[in-house]
């Protein structure tokens, strides 16, 4: 067994509850891997990997309502660091935007008082990843600085604004769910607001649509339930406003998110089913419904990794549902018609989890995916619960009934975008796209290679937190930290619930260490009887007498045993008020409400005084700190008998009768040193009865003696509580007057607080440590008794009191307090009607703690936690060791100059990875590519994921092209038929990025799509034109002659039929065209112009005019499905270069479009040129590794330049060895490098291991 540590400083630290439902949608998942979640006003911060909290966040005075982490898509360095950056929102108007680690507010963002609708931050800019647009109610969007909290602009709109979610794809189109519709925008940006109003559109049913001629295909035979929702497939998008019966489907939409796995398609919400839009056409072309007998769905989250969408359920059910491949063959295994194959865009349904049990008070509110992986869900449930569920792939059985519909799923034959070596280790579940292979697209062949797997999708549950249930609570913190037992303390708080149960946690941990259902009823009240065992009650309901049922309960911590401690008494007597246990634990009181009270053997659990009928009724109690042992003198017992009838009879002025009572009590207790044999050790209490007289009584094994009475103080009301500590007796009354008597020096001093009625009192725990925590009705404070100073003068004489710190609802707090006690000398702990349990510092200001501070129970894989330098140091250490034989993860045996604290830190994340992980990363098999990736995802990185990404894909593609000795130019993808690399080819997510002949075959699935789904002459005519643009005349004549006699577009429809059917590619009439398609394109008609270009196979003069109108997105599109690759890659290239223009700034963006040319060198110098040293000088080894850049004059000076500025980084980082290695392999300059690492070291003795390493640096050179 670990022998048990005792940390004895206790973090700060807040214990949360159920949510509140203005919660409901504050909850997110971040690239940095951390979800963060909004509990009443505090944000929680989970690590979802070992389920714990490892943050909680205070500062906000209202509910919170959204919570965003902050993106990482951007080149992280010492300037732009790895740091935790979260946006919080809540429902007072207020944004506050986070440094997460040290758990303080960057910024404060404040513009109207009303809860924020929706916020999110900006991903596109290169430059700034500090904006964050919010919706602020009813119909404003602001763009704000989150860094120094400016507002940038502000528009406002005519309907209420619900939601927005960005294009994935297009940084300047957004969309917003409006109380009547969606308005999307088209010209957002940074620099100023929205011109226009937006583009408004309505959602109606179909039945308000005109009909068109063509007769609408039968869909597939759909599930039973699904009839009514089929009427919906055709629901359209119209620009008019609908009428009032069409309004209502628009008044239950739930959600609108822009689909990341494609562009230009989108999907709308609803209870029973989800649409999904292509925004080319506005129509739906798909639909996912739910059965009658279904649960509805709140909430569909879309991957960007695979076409598929997580879904959760108002069961608390998540389904996964995949789309799709289009070109499954039929049952006769012919393939059919391509008009005929696609019908509609199908999820089919993968997975699912178990639901949760759902009642009033327990309902899901949220899930999230986590953004790196996307194959990891969480679910917030209201009661404070967040549940794990991880993604399974495992290789499937052949189906014994293959009409069961669902085309089976295959697992990538790929790792981490390389093939798999021989015998190379792998993760199966890395990510979603290692998990499932592409869906694929109608006539594309599956991808050659290996013969694959078949996977099925399973959830499983890989974590749960639970939060506290529902207040009341009653706490008491266990017996305090001594010399005695510092070896085996555990600092635990038990907490009574409302629901019977008492919950133990561990306040180093702040994790919960038992939870134990004791009672059948609420927890009144909780004693400890030692280190691990305690005493506690609850009481019923009262019955039509008045009469309660009463449970006192003795729990053993360690076993769990609990039995009744007072047997069979219990039943229909009176309510047990309170219980207190002695200072020695022997004797325990129990005071009721209409009963005289009960004193009982704590030891041997027996009754050893009723009291009488007579017995005065009690209002407050304590037992005395000190304790006589019975081995003292008579004297003093007769001494103190003597004095007792003395001041019986004394009946003298107040304050006289008060000093000489006082004296009288401090020497009934006059201290007795050693604390022997507990069970002849004589104990005392006193109490005070609803006259507010002071009794004295003492117990000595089953005696019970009646000592001195005082007499009430006329100042004080009725007595409410009693603490006492040392020579300090305080009492409190239900006016808020506190009474200090100083027994020692016999003085005593009222002090009137005004805060109404004092409910508890408690003196802090450590020797000579005075200070007193006081709990009102309305908050709490916390006082500090010093010894007293005698004030020369007369009779007057006080002890000195002061006010530590004080805390009120309404003043600087929003909750109400219902318990108090100290947790260790200087800290205390409140339970709150929040619903929390917060541990403070005596000043009781919620503050967030450091997290690197805290004391975790396991550790937690998060390098944002470390310190910039040291989280890039980590970065490094993990992506290349090519100094040394083997791969190590021991940091302490690399050649790192840097301070132990920081390398144990470094160390320590490295531990907390999975076995799995270290295996493959030690694996000698893993290559450069490989390990990049999946370093980049091991930190969250979005920039270097994209970026590898491609990298990988298009280096293999384009050295496998050079193997097969085509000599491709730089610039132009290897043809289609060298395609082929094991991944085919990039997934369509990637966009314009994808192969031309991938790119082409997708566009006309969707365009046959679109004409199957078209239900207006509208979406005829966009069909027509998207046809004529990818070549395909034949079909598009045909719809162009669809068109009715009636329709004004008649004449001219007609005519372009012919048109397009007698394109002779004659000189006379090709001029004539292009003049008329010239002209077009001068006044104002480009679309109309452009498409005459493509007739006459003029298409790159088309992307040249669109380029020169700014439509650089149409053009690439067009160039990628028009095009030969020479003159494609001249379109692309010149995109490239507007990309990098100081107005556009998306150098990342054009790098990737460089990257699928196959442009390396230019890649190499942009990335060099842009200071990203690190990703120069590894992408251009990877060149080098793959024979697609040469060692010759003209790359010489890029390849020295990029790897001496990356040794340069190196060094700065402390990691001596890999800054020679780069430097030994750049040249003249790098050997410069290599003398200033090495000066004043020549001397020294080489160890072994070293020698070894440098003759290899050599070798290498």
């Amino acid at each position: 067994m670990i022998p048990y540590t005792v940390n004895i400083k206790l973090a700060a630290r807040t214990l949360t509850g159920t949510l509140n439902l203005q919660n409901k949608t504050a909850v997110d998942w971040g690239w940095q891997g951390l979800i963060a979640q909004g509990c009443h006003s505090s944000i929680l911060i989970i690590d979802p990997k070992t389920s714990q909290t490892i943050q909680v966040l205070e500062r906000h005075k209202a509910n919170v309502v959204k919570v965003k982490w902050c993106r990482e898509n951007y080149h992280h360095s010492l300037s732009a660091p790895y740091s935790l950056r979260l946006a919080s929102a809540d429902a007072a108007g207020k944004i506050i935007v986070w440094d997460v680690v040290s758990g303080t507010a960057h910024c404060e963002i404040q513009e109207h008082s009303k809860p924020i609708q929706d916020m999110d931050w900006l991903w596109t800019q290169d430059a700034s990843r500090d904006l964050l647009l919010a919706v602020h109610p009813p119909n404003y969007i602001v763009l704000w600085n989150g860094d120094t909290g400016t507002k940038l602009w502000k528009k406002s709109y005519a309907e209420n604004i619900l939601s927005f979610s960005f294009d994935p794809f297009e940084p300047s189109n957004l969309a917003l769910l409006t109380s009547e519709g969606i308005v999307f925008i088209s010209d957002f940006s940074h620099s100023k607001p929205p011109g226009s109003g937006g583009k408004k559109v309505y959602i109606a049913s179909p039945h308000a649509s005109p009909a068109h001629t063509k007769p609408v295909p039968a869909v597939a035979p759909a599930p039973t339930g699904a009839k009514k929702a089929l009427n919906k497939v055709k629901v359209l998008i119209t620009n008019e406003k609908p009428t009032v019966e069409a309004v209502t489907l628009n008044a239950d939409c739930l959600q609108l998110s822009y689909l990341p796995s494609k562009r230009n398609h989108m999907l709308l919400l609803y209870p029973r089913e989800i649409l999904i839009l292509d925004l080319e056409l506005s129509q739906t072309v798909g639909v996912v419904a739910i059965e009658r007998s279904g649960v509805p769905f709140i909430q569909v989250i879309p991957c960007a990794q695979r076409d598929a969408l997580f879904c959760l359920h108002e069961n608390g059910c998540i389904t996964l549902r995949v789309c799709r491949s289009t070109n499954a063959p039929d049952e006769s295994g012919a393939a059919t018609d391509p008009e005929q194959c696609v019908q509609e865009l199908v999820y089919d349904l993968r997975s699912q989890c178990d639901a949760i049990r759902v009642t009033k008070t327990v309902r899901p509110y949220r899930m999230v995916i986590c953004p790196v992986n996307e194959n990891n869900a969480a679910l917030a449930v209201s009661d404070g619960r967040v549940m794990l569920w991880e993604l399974k792939a495992h290789v499937a059985k052949p189906a014994l009934n293959p009409c069961s519909g669902l085309s089976p799923l295959y697992s990538p034959v790929a790792f981490c975008g390389s093939p798999l070596g021989q015998n190379q280790k792998k993760i199966q579940d890395l990510s979603l796209n290692t998990m499932i292979g592409q869906s694929l697209v109608l006539g594309a062949d599956p991808p050659p290679g290996s013969p694959q797997q078949e996977v099925q999708l399973k959830f499983l549950l890989t974590g749960l937190l639970s939060g506290l249930p529902l207040p009341p609570f009653a706490l008491r913190m266990c017996p305090p930290l001594t010399t005695k037992n510092i070896n085996h303390y555990q600092p635990l708080l038990a907490v009574g619930t409302s629901n019977g149960s008492v919950l133990v946690y561990n306040l180093t941990s702040g994790l919960l260490h038992k939870d134990l259902s004791v009672h059948s009823c609420e927890v009144k009240g909780i004693e400890w009887v030692s280190l691990t065992s305690f005493l506690s009650f609850a009481t019923s309901s009262p019955n039509n007498a008045g009469l309660v049922r009463n449970e006192l309960q003795h729990v053993d911590l360690p076993t769990g045993r609990c039995f009744a401690f007072r047997g069979e008494r219990g039943n229909d007597e009176p309510a047990i008020e309170m219980m207190k246990v002695s200072h020695l634990k022997q004797y325990l009181v129990v005071v009721f409400r209409d009963k005289p009270l009960e004193l009982w053997d704590v030891r041997t659990g027996t009754l050893l005084r009723e009291m009488a009928k007579s017995f005065p009724t009690v209002t407050a109690l304590e037992w005395s700190p000190s304790h006589n042992l019975k081995s003292l003198k008579k004297k003093q017992m007769l001494a103190r008998e003597a004095m007792a009838r003395q001041t019986t009879l004394s009946d003298a002025e107040q304050s006289s009768v008060e000093s000489s009572v006082i004296s009288l009590l401090q020497d009934a207790e006059s201290k007795s040193e050693g604390g022997g044999q507990a069970i002849s050790a004589r104990e005392h209490f006193v109490f005070t009865d609803t006259d507010g007289q002071v009794y004295h009584i003492t117990v000595e094994g089953n005696m019970v003696k009646d000592g001195a009475r005082i007499p009430p103080d006329g100042s004080m009301g009725s007595i409410a509580c009693i603490a006492w500590k040392g020579d300090t007796l305080v009492l409190g009354d239900v006016d808020g007057n506190l009474n200090f008597w100083d027994l020692k020096a016999r003085l005593s001093r009222g002090i009137p607080t005004h805060r109404g009625w004092v409910k508890k009192i408690r003196f802090a725990p450590g020797k000579g440590n005075q200070k007193l925590l006081v709990m009102y009705t309305d908050g709490a404070e916390v006082w500090d008794t010093k010894e007293s100073d005698l004030v020369p003068g007369p009779v007057h004489s006080f002890v000195r009191v002061n006010m530590v710190s004080s805390l009120r609802i309404g003043r600087n707090v929003n909750y109400r307090i219902l318990d108090i006690d100290w947790c260790t000398s200087d800290k205390v702990v409140l339970a709150s009607d929040d619903g929390c349990i917060r541990v403070l510092e005596m000043a009781m200001k919620s503050a967030s703690y450091r997290m690197d501070e805290q004391d975790l129970t396991d550790p937690v894989w998060c390098p944002y936690l470390l310190l910039p330098r040291a989280a890039l140091t980590l970065k490094a250490f993990l992506l290349l060791q090519p100094w040394s034989g083997t791969f190590t993860m021991d940091i302490s045996q690399v050649d790192y100059i840097e301070k132990d604290e920081i390398k144990g830190l470094i160390q320590e994340q490295l531990n907390s990875m999975s076995n799995d992980m270290k295996s493959v990363l030690q694996d000698p098999e893993l290559n450069l590519l490989q390990r990049c990736l999946l370093v980049s995802r091991l930190f969250g990185d979005e920039s270097d994921l994209q970026f590898w990404t491609v990298a990988a894909h298009y280096l293999q593609s384009f050295a496998q092209a050079h193997q097969l000795s085509l000599s491709v130019p730089e610039g132009q993808a290897p043809l289609e038929g060298t395609q082929t690399t094991p991944q085919g080819h990039l997934d369509i997510c990637h966009d314009t990025l994808c192969e031309s002949f991938y790119f082409q075959r997708f566009q006309l699935e969707r365009v046959h799509l679109q004409e199957v789904k078209r239900s207006s002459y509208e979406h005829t005519k966009k069909c027509a034109d998207q046809l004529l643009l990818l070549g395909q005349t034949d079909r598009a004549v045909q719809l162009l002659l669809e068109t009715s006699a009636d329709n004004p577009s008649y004449y001219c429809d007609s005519l372009k039929a012919c048109l397009v059917t007698t394109i002779t590619s004659s000189g006379p009439s090709q001029s004539t065209i292009k003049l008329v398609a010239t002209n077009m394109i001068a006044n104002g008609k480009l679309a109309e112009g452009v498409q005459l270009l493509c007739l006459i196979d003029k298409a790159a003069d088309a992307c040249r005019y669109l380029q020169t109108y700014g439509e650089w997105n149409r053009a690439a599109w067009l160039a990628k499905v028009r095009l030969n690759p020479a003159e494609s890659s001249d379109v692309l290239k010149r995109w490239a270069e507007h990309l990098c223009s100081p107005q556009v700034n998306q150098k990342s963006k054009a790098i990737l479009v460089l990257l699928s040319l196959g442009c390396f060198h230019k890649v190499g110098e942009m990335l060099h040129s842009m200071r990203y040293f690190d990703r120069a000088a590894l992408f251009i080894e990877a060149c080098l590794n793959f024979g697609v850049m040469e060692a010759n004059d003209s790359s010489n000076k890029l390849i020295s330049a990029a790897f001496v500025d990356y040794a340069r980084l190196l060094r700065s980082l402390g990691l001596r060895e890999g800054a020679a290695f780069w430097a030994s392999r750049a040249g003249d300059a790098g050997e410069q490098l290599l003398e200033e690492l090495f000066e004043g070291e020549e001397a020294v003795p080489v160890p072994e291991e070293e020698e070894e390493e440098t003759e290899a640096l050599e070798n290498a050179e």
